[in-house]
């Protein structure tokens, strides 16, 4: 974020020497991570300084077709307006400069904020927004008005659009700042961090509960408005108490009935009271140390040092983490990849969407010239942001790329494994890995061509490069790889990457319902076309799915064809929760015929939550069939792992499985798999798990009344392969 008017001390939130008319102001920056429906993604797009009509064009024709999970917003709100500084007009800097709450500014008006919000909604994505809470415009300002015709006394500390008085702030020695000049000298000083002026900006009394109210009432705005969650900027110079408090008073939001998502702005460096780990029970901090450590990896052409990222030092856990490669601050400083470094700084991005570390926030600002790195973004001669255009080089609409938009698609397509496996440097600077058996992808940071052989985790099949094709889920034209007993040979162009997964085949042009999408009702069909084949005959069908659920919430099973309610989710076949967690039916489908099918969930309010993975497609003959299902497992990429138990019990007991995976219940007792009695003390059950994937798991006994046996000794462990079935036999230890 921000810089000190002198030394620099490990800990400050380094940023950019940016003066205006005497004041060097402003914040660091970046990203956190709907609608109809919302994207079931974490990925977010950080469109820095792009006005609100064009973030809703974005959305609308690219982010949310893309998959998507949010967009991050710059500050909106109303601030300072600069006709001349030492860095030219209308520096960018100006959005940190608050002057009132209202929501009109440089970006747009109120007006266009809310159609903002609607429209990324409606194409699936969430809207985050940069808030600039801890300060108001600099109390060294000479202008004393605002965007939106808002005035205030800088020198005075008066903002009445909020309103804001003296007593609101902190001051020199007023026994919160004991520092006489009341500015931040000792970054090492939590206590001098947090209740000085950050660079002579007006800090607010946060401890205040009058200063905690107007700032809660800010955001509650722009939460009953549909916002999503916030970038806290200059969260470390808040106490994370008082943040904590003010993030007490929020509502939950309006697509989705949860508190706000929070991504806080706290800089590596320092201890106790300002040390990240100070602020992750408020929500995540971004991942500043991550940036660095891609940068060095990649820069020096080291990519086989990444496999070792857990012994980085970083910030905080991967689920605590808005991870990023740069931000609008740190790009200008060089301390991070920026875009002026083309391929590498690609690659970086690729590799982001590609690991299991954090949720990914891929950075999206304008072009600017390494010796003005304090330029407005294009706008007009008052200030006022242009409308983005991709085509003209003002804009680095890297979130628009193929390349970008296609590891969006691998990303959700492998989110559900967040482990990496089958790590391969075939040289330091070509590296290969999988997600279980989702997805595969490599890297050259080389200039040459590499072309090797890979374990990828994935079935067989003919796979389509997503970032030669990009993100669509019918079908890719990008280049094809073919894997085969799990191996492919793939060559990685120089300076390139490949990725392949589950949800794209090469040429096949796959239907799919929306599979991005969760959390809302769906009013839409998913693009599948009912079967040419419908005989007359039917066959009894059983599906059995596991699947957990919240109270109030329920199964179903729909397709293609008229049995299953052709993908109308309103006539969807509910399923039966009697052997919870495995709901089951049996449905009379036409025999000799394809069909497609996908399970989803209904809450009481009909919200609908569709699987995440492609269709299932299968083909009927003139017997009963059975299929057995994990709630977004794909059928390629699963495998049944039947597991026989001999467990003696006692009247009104049976014996339950449960594990370290999702589709074992995550250890969780409540969504462990009922095992059925085979015999006076043989238990079994085949259970549908990820292929090629590690876990452990252990038995358990329930009673009528729910009560809890488990087995003893250490919890068992078991790799599945690419075969389709596997059979595990235990006895009760």
């Amino acid at each position: 974020m921000k810089r000190r008017t002198r030394t620099l001390v490990l800990g400050s939130v380094t940023s950019l020497a940016l003066a205006a008319a005497g004041l060097v102001g402003v914040s660091l920056a970046t990203t956190a991570s709907a609608a109809s429906t919302l994207n079931n993604s974490d990925v977010t797009a950080n469109l820095w300084e792009w006005n609100f009509d064009s973030i809703a064009a974005a959305c609308t024709s690219q982010l949310g077709p893309a998959g998507y999970g949010a967009v991050q917003v710059a500050p909106p709100q109303e601030s300072v307006t600069l006709s001349s500084t030492s860095d030219g007009a209308h520096p960018w800097w100006e959005v940190y400069q608050p002057v009132s709450y209202n929501i009109t500014g440089r970006l747009g008006t109120q007006a266009e904020f809310t159609s903002m919000v609607t429209a990324c909604h409606n194409a699936g994505v969430r809207v985050y927004v940069d808030a600039v809470i801890n300060h108001m415009a600099g109390s060294n300002n000479t202008v004393t008005t605002g965007y939106g015709g808002s005035t205030f006394s800088p020198s005075g500390y008066s903002y009445p659009a909020v309103p804001y008085s003296y007593s609101d702030f902190h001051h020199p020695n007023d026994g919160y700042c004991s520092d006489d000049d009341g500015v931040i000298d000792d970054y090492s000083n939590a206590s001098e961090v947090q209740n000085c002026e950050l660079v002579a900006l007006s800090d607010l009394k946060s401890q205040d509960s009058g200063v905690r109210t107007k700032i809660a009432g800010y955001l509650n705005k722009l939460v009953d408005w549909g916002v999503d969650g916030f970038r806290v900027d200059a969260a470390k110079h808040m106490a994370a108490s008082d943040l904590s408090a003010i993030k007490g008073l929020l509502h939950t939001t309006t697509a989705e009935g949860v508190s706000p998502y929070f991504a806080q702005e706290v800089m590596p460096g320092g201890s106790g009271d300002i040390a990240p780990s100070a602020y992750t029970g408020i929500g995540d901090v971004l991942g500043f140390s991550y940036a660095y450590g891609l940068k060095t990896q990649f820069a020096n052409g080291t990519l086989s040092n990444l496999s070792g990222i857990p012994s980085w030092s970083l910030d905080a856990s991967s689920a605590q983490t808005a991870a990023m490669v740069t931000n609008h601050d740190l790009e200008r400083n060089g301390s991070t990849l920026r875009y002026q470094d083309g391929s590498t700084y690609t690659l970086a991005n690729y590799f982001l969407l590609a690991y299991p570390y954090g949720q990914p926030f891929l950075y999206d600002g304008f072009a600017f010239s390494t010796s003005a790195t304090g330029a407005s973004p294009p706008a007009d001669s008052n200030g006022y942001v242009s409308d983005t255009s991709c085509s003209n080089g003002a804009w680095q609409c890297s979130t628009q790329s193929a390349g970008v938009k296609g590891m969006v698609g691998w990303h959700n397509a492998t989110q559900s494994v967040t482990t990496v496996s089958n790590w391969t440097n075939t040289a330091s600077n070509i590296i290969g890995f999988s997600r279980g058996s989702l997805g595969w992808f490599g890297v050259n940071r080389s200039g040459s061509a590499s072309t090797a052989t890979y374990t990828t985790g994935l079935a067989n099949g003919t796979y389509c490069d997503r970032i030669t094709g990009g993100a669509t889920t019918s079908g890719c034209a990008g280049t094809a790889i073919t894997v085969s007993g799990g191996t492919a040979s793939v060559t990685i162009p120089a300076n390139g990457a490949v990725a392949i997964d589950v949800n794209a085949k090469s040429g096949a042009g796959t239907t799919s319902s929306p599979a991005v999408s969760s959390s809302a009702s769906v009013s839409t069909s998913p693009s599948a076309s009912p079967s040419a084949s419908n005989p007359t005959g039917t066959v009894q069908a059983t599906f059995n799915v596991y699947a957990t659920t919240t109270s109030g919430t329920n199964v179903y099973v729909v397709g293609s064809n008229a049995a299953l309610g052709s993908w109308d989710t309103s006539k969807a076949v509910a399923l039966s929760a009697s052997g919870y967690p495995i709901w089951t039916s049996m449905i009379a489908v036409p025999s000799g015929a394809s069909f497609e099918y996908k399970y989803l969930k209904k809450d009481a309010s009909g919200t609908v939550t569709w699987e995440s993975n492609a269709n299932r497609a299968v083909t009927t003959g003139t017997t009963a069939v059975t299929y057995n299902s994990s709630f977004g497992v794909a059928n390629a990429s699963a495998t049944a792992v039947t597991f026989t138990e001999s467990a003696t019990v006692s009247s009104g007991q049976a014996v339950y499985v449960v594990g370290s995976i999702a589709s074992l219940g995550s250890w969780a007792p409540a969504d462990a798999i009922p095992l059925t009695a085979t015999g006076s003390s043989a238990w079994s059950r085949a259970v549908i798990v990820p292929q090629s994937t590690s876990f452990t798991y252990k038995y358990l006994k329930k009673d009528a009344a729910g009560n809890v046996t488990w087995e003893s000794g250490s919890n068992r462990s078991y790799t599945t392969g690419t075969a389709t079935s596997y059979t595990v036999s235990d006895s009760w230890k």
